[in-house]
């Protein structure tokens, strides 16, 4: 199981960002927020575009926006693996899902607690991941809706024998971690679980 550590909780992101280039972890998890599709901490595109100063860690991109094609670009230029976006946004997915695959990345659909998972069925054959929002989008720091876990196996029985990544974001900590493995799911996303201590490494661990 890959892990994908967000910074956005952190206030100095600099530091975060070097301390997490010295771990194992997989991928740093880019969350880009627009004020519109959902409220939350907004990096603006000029500091990501410095990440790479800090880190070499591959980028794991989620995009909360109303308008990916917007920011799609911009981001899969960097050292980004993947760049997903909300399927609840409904209008042009199939477009924005070949243009991330033009740049050479993989694409994603992003999928938020209260939707219908069935929302998803006909892109299966279309991406590469499938990423469930297990707190809702937004703000980091928030817990695990417990509900999720039964989501996220309905989802894995879903995509079938399908080459698809199946990943999951918000509140993991330990507990969830296991319970996740057992599913399994292939990346799980951790912010402040790792990046609220002083050993980020041990934290990391500890999810694996």
């Amino acid at each position: 199981m890959k892990i994908s550590a967000s910074f956005l909780s952190c206030k100095n992101i600099k530091k975060a960002l070097i301390k997490l280039g010295l771990t194992d972890v997989n991928y740093i998890h880019v969350d880009v927020v627009d004020n519109k599709f959902v409220t939350g901490r907004k990096i603006p595109i000029r500091k990501l575009k410095k990440i790479y100063k800090y880190t070499d860690k591959r980028l794991d991109v989620h995009l909360m926006v109303n308008k990916p094609k917007k920011y799609i670009k911009k981001l899969a230029l960097l050292n980004t693996e993947r760049i997903v976006f909300h399927v609840e946004l409904e209008k042009n997915i199939e477009k924005n899902l070949d243009y991330i695959h033009k740049f050479g990345i993989k694409n994603g659909l992003a999928i938020s607690p209260e939707t219908d998972i069935s929302i998803l069925k006909p892109f299966l054959d279309k991406i590469d991941t499938i990423l469930v929002m297990s707190v809702n989008p937004g703000y980091g720091g928030q817990a695990f809706i417990p509900e999720s876990l039964d989501r996220i196996k309905k989802i894995k029985k879903m995509i079938g024998k399908r080459k698809i990544e199946l990943s999951v974001d918000g509140g993991i900590k330990e507990e969830q971690a296991k319970q996740l493995k057992e599913i399994p799911v292939d990346i799980i996303v951790a912010g402040s679980y790792i990046t609220n201590s002083n050993n980020y490494q041990e934290k990391i661990d500890s999810l694996r």
